[in-house]
């Protein structure tokens, strides 16, 4: 997502995976993947008016953790990223931010050949409150991740 709004180039931190991930990188659902997050992503967005936007995409597992307070103060809101092939490995996540009452949204990454749900379905697969929006999105392109970002910042203002 990072990579694909961002107007200066991210670092790239995704890996080829190697056996030294067996028993660390739950593959379950995925097991086509090839390549994993071993870093953050960092990218920016710059508006006429003086405003930046700086963009950090976390990795969601376990392991990477330890970075998410250090992000997340000062930011005004989150994006959860969720891939309906494993909902389950976004709960943490979800959790992590209604704890600390940032404003976030669910943007449902829509893949090809995975399976569709309604928003109903996913809001309630996932346990999230009403006022928390949904959106569904290919965050590979920069249209569809822009409109994950457009929703953050209005849902933000709408609790400032």
């Amino acid at each position: 997502m990072v990579g694909a709004v961002s107007e200066i180039r991210p670092p790239r931190t995704e890996e080829t995976l190697t056996s030294a991930g067996i028993g660390i990188d739950d593959l379950q659902g995925v097991e086509g993947k090839t390549t994993t997050t071993v870093a953050m992503d960092f990218g920016r967005l710059a508006f006429d008016d003086g405003i930046t936007l700086y963009l950090f995409g976390t990795p969601g597992q376990e392991r990477f953790w330890f970075m998410w307070d250090e992000m997340a103060y000062g930011a005004i809101g989150a994006v959860v990223l969720v891939d309906t092939r494993r909902l389950e490995t976004s709960f943490e996540s979800i959790d992590y931010f209604e704890q600390r009452d940032t404003p976030f949204v669910v943007a449902v990454n829509c893949f090809d050949g995975a399976r569709r749900h309604t928003l109903k379905e996913i809001r309630t697969a996932l346990d999230v409150d009403p006022d928390i929006p949904i959106v569904l999105c290919d965050v590979r392109e920069r249209d569809s991740a822009r409109s994950v970002l457009i929703s953050l910042v209005e849902h933000a203002l709408d609790l400032s």
